[in-house]
């Protein structure tokens, strides 16, 4: 499936169309185009941008303009102004590592596409009865991983996730072999020390290598 950046699309849309979303810690707003350009070149255009640091919504805003190839996300979104923010900045979706009613009002408020995050059954029913049908899963490896995942697809057979937290290029495959798996999210495609090296070509290597992965997994399911 292709997604041109300049249409609207549901989030089950965005996130289906790619096996990876990678999750971006952005410390220098320089850089910013460059690994942006990178990814996209790797074949990966949807992007998690953590609001980690000072230089995060910057960076949304300056990719926004400058790369409309990228379908830009924020993510480590925990506190309710953050939704307005990201908005304004270009963001067309936002990552929170759980969920909370004030976090619901404020996404619904700034008409921002929102995958909210969730540990338990618990807290993943309590999401669907909000009219989620898509949700993070976090911290996903520390949670009880792929086993935990298949043992609730039974249970929650209309529901999706995106595992992020412990994901990596050698554990990704047995997660996108999932029924119940739209895409992983995953910081090893960027790692800070290739950021701060400015090391663009394996930055896009690791991306084309990621972008392959959903292969893989139908292969070995």
């Amino acid at each position: 499936m292709r997604i041109d950046s300049r249409e609207t699309h549901s989030l089950s849309e965005l996130l289906g169309a790619t096996p990876v979303v990678p999750v971006l810690v952005v410390e220098r707003a320089r850089d910013a185009l460059d690994l942006a350009a990178a990814l996209v070149s790797g074949g990966l255009c949807v992007l998690e941008i953590t609001l980690r640091t000072d230089a995060a919504l910057t960076a949304v805003r300056e990719i926004a303009e400058s790369i409309p190839e990228a379908i830009l996300g924020v993510g480590s979104v925990i506190e309710p102004a953050q939704f307005a923010a990201a908005a304004k900045a270009g963001a067309r979706f936002a990552v929170s590592p759980g969920a909370t009613a004030q976090l619901q009002a404020a996404a619904e408020a700034a008409k921002l596409p929102w995958l909210p995050g969730a540990q338990t059954l618990s807290e993943m029913l309590n999401l669907r009865t909000s009219g989620h049908r898509l949700i993070k899963f976090f911290p996903a490896e520390a949670s009880g991983g792929v086993e935990f995942l298949r043992s609730i697809a039974g249970p929650l057979p209309d529901v999706r996730f995106c595992p992020t937290g412990g994901i990596s290029y050698a554990n990704a495959p047995n997660y996108l072999a999932l029924s119940n798996v739209s895409c992983v999210g995953g910081s090893w495609i960027a790692p800070p020390t290739l950021i701060g090296e400015r090391r663009w070509d394996e930055i896009s290597a690791l991306a084309r290598a990621a972008r392959a992965l959903r292969q893989s997994a139908r292969e070995t399911s």
